[in-house]
């Protein structure tokens, strides 16, 4: 049996395979599914979920031990200069049990909550952005997760306890010529008596250069007595026919061990399948709907350091008579990042209980931190850049060799910027958020706009959806949020909660008005279910702020200082809000797509004179063609 060769697909086959692997059904409820729905159900996240004792006391016991270690033995310095993390630091990770927050005891790991493993993990990446994301990307999408989620217990006994302690992970899945469309996926894996022999190429595998295992995503060949499809393997690193030939280097995260991976008739035992074949893309999708809580987490972190760089430098600096803070235009920036850092990381911790709790589906809210945590976190540090001024586009060292203090703040940028595109990019997030947003709508109407089925299909969908939208619509013009003591036990934000529980309905209208006008070319309208999305995110991050503030309120804990953040970020958000909602309807969204059309078909290739390409030559995407490697293998595994 031979290898599948990379072949075109359509865009509508593309779509199927990315629909067959998303999760079919809501089994549980879901706060921000009903946002988008129009229905404020606050009772899912209010009172706000705590962890219990145990759990408190296990996760504030290694944060301990953690930031001790950070603070004395993590040098983010170095690690920027060397452009790699120190063998010795990674030694010392491990003998923490670093590799085994997520992992159960009973395999050797610390078996942290969702909650402290974020935590964990906002407190190294703070120390390190490298060390944040070796840890994040070996636990968050290695081989741990996908092996708690699916492993069979042979599986979790052989390799867990390697994982908990000594052996780094990665996770295989894109390809030079495959992103985040899947569907042309061209690794394969071929059956062959109790094995699978793995050819193909695989690109930006972040731990790849150092891991000791992979999760490795390949096509199995439909064949007699193999189902075949997209598959999940775990991987043995040092395997003959594997070999890292490149260690990528990027404008950020220096310390990334991120490399090209070549398989070349690699042998895999089918002991190490992952679940059945074909169900690989669906492993990784479930794998994400917590693992994407590790970036938010690790952007909230940055966002404590940009206030805390802010608060030291803006008071020790003055112009005009006063500190920079005084002076309103940047006082107002040192107030976006204040509030916004509360909100991110209200969203991020009760995502994570909700995770641990197990009572709610967290997949839209997840994909709604990591929008949201990466596009804020963005922000943020782009604005203590210009709080900073000219020191804030200074290096480290610049500043140290000339006798001031060695604040990274351009390096922090930097770092930041992978996070809009890392485990899904904003424009990615936007569709799949959207995906799952409108899958009330798709259940019920999908067959109305669907081009291949019949004219019976299509009568009885009428029928279907003309009872949901009976229904449901009625409920979307008049709700608790429009009388004036609702949510009264929330002070002076309970304001806040009712403009969220009317604009979620507003919202649904919108939805819902644009699926009439637009129909089957809604999927197509990708500015505005973007902005649709954008809404949702800032209404749940509305809600979470509100609720933390009020459970720290309760439970005495700078109640009246986290009201005040919450206030001000609701008040920041609904300027925000009310902008998109404009926009959804008044945009450049058509003369967009005619003006790309006149670039792509070369109209105005005239506008690009007058300037000189420093480009080197080669071709846009690397050849990937499978065989053998002509490179040397740089794989480094630490010492």
């Amino acid at each position: 049996m031979t290898a599948p060769s990379i072949r075109n697909v359509s865009e509508r086959e593309a779509r199927q395979v990315a629909e067959a692997a998303r999760e079919q059904d809501w089994h549980k409820p879901s706060f921000a599914k009903e946002l988008f729905l129009g229905r404020f159900r606050l009772d899912l996240i209010h009172p706000h979920p705590t962890p219990s004792v145990d759990d408190v006391r296990r996760g504030e016991k290694f944060l301990a031990t953690l930031r001790e270690f950070c603070e004395t033995q993590v040098d983010g310095a170095r690690i920027e200069r060397d452009g790699r993390i120190p063998d010795e630091t990674v030694r010392g990770l491990k003998e923490l049990g670093a590799l085994g927050m997520k992992i159960d005891p009973k395999y050797g790991g610390l078996g942290l909550t969702q909650v402290y493993y974020n935590r964990a993990l906002a407190l190294a990446g703070s120390a390190s952005p490298a060390i944040g994301a070796l840890l994040s990307a070996h636990q968050s999408i290695g081989v741990p997760q996908p092996l708690k989620l699916f492993g069979t217990q042979e599986q979790k006994e052989t390799f867990l306890p390697r994982l908990a302690r000594t052996d780094i992970s990665a996770f295989l899945l894109t390809e030079p010529d495959v992103g985040s469309d899947p569907a042309r996926l061209a690794t394969a894996a071929v059956p062959d008596g109790d094995d699978y022999v793995l050819d193909g190429v695989k690109l930006w595998t972040t731990n790849g250069v150092v891991a000791d295992l992979l999760v490795v995503m390949a096509r199995v060949p439909a064949s007699e007595g193999h189902k075949g499809g997209i598959t999940a393997f775990v991987v043995e690193a040092d395997s003959p026919g594997i070999t890292v030939e490149n260690r990528n280097a990027f404008m950020g995260l220096r310390g990334l061990e991120n490399g090209v991976t070549r398989f070349h008739q690699v042998r895999v035992p089918a002991a190490n399948r992952i679940g059945p074949e074909g169900a690989g893309l669906k492993i990784a999708l479930t794998t994400l709907n917590t693992g994407r809580l590790s970036l938010p987490a690790m952007c909230a972190g940055t966002g404590k350091w940009c206030l805390k760089i802010a608060r030291e430098w803006s008071g020790a600096r003055e112009q005009w008579g006063r500190p920079i803070a005084k002076h309103e235009a940047v006082g107002a920036k040192i107030s976006f990042i204040a509030a916004t850092t509360f909100a991110l990381e209200a969203v991020v911790d009760l995502a994570s209980q909700m995770a641990d709790e197990n009572r709610n589906d967290i997949r839209i809210e997840a994909a709604l931190a990591k929008l949201y945590g990466s596009e804020m976190g963005w922000q943020m540090a782009d604005e203590l850049v210009q709080i900073r001024g000219g020191r804030g586009f200074e290096t480290a060292d610049s500043l140290a060799a000339r006798g001031e203090r060695a604040v990274p703040t351009e390096q922090m940028l930097r770092d930041m910027r992978i996070n809009r595109i890392f485990e899904g990019s904003t424009e990615i997030m936007h569709l799949l958020i959207a995906r799952e947003a409108v899958d009330a709508h798709l259940s019920v109407a999908g067959d109305l706009i669907d081009p291949d089925k019949t004219l019976a299909d299509k009568g009885r969908a009428a029928a279907k959806a003309g009872g949901f939208y009976a229904r449901w619509l009625p409920k979307l013009v008049a709700g608790p949020g429009q009388l004036p003591r609702t949510y009264a036990e929330f002070g002076e934000l309970a304001g806040h909660l009712r403009y969220v529980e009317r604009t979620s309905r507003k919202l649904a209208r919108s939805t819902f008005y644009a699926m009439s006008r637009w129909q089957g070319k809604m999927e197509t309208k990708q500015g505005f279910l973007g902005r649709i999305v954008d809404i949702g995110a800032e209404l749940f991050a509305m809600s979470a702020a509100c609720v933390r503030a009020e459970h720290l309120r309760l439970t005495g804990n700078h109640g009246q200082e986290a009201h005040q953040l919450a206030d001000a970020f609701c008040r920041q958000a609904r300027i925000r809000v009310e902008e998109l909602f404009h926009r959804l309807w008044t945009n450049t969204d058509e003369l967009d797509r005619k003006v790309v059309s006149g670039v792509l078909g070369g109209r105005y290739t005239w506008l690009e004179e007058g300037v000189v390409d420093p480009s080197g030559d080669g071709p846009w995407i690397a050849d990937a063609t499978p065989g053998r490697t002509t490179k040397d293998n740089v794989r480094r595994p630490f010492q």
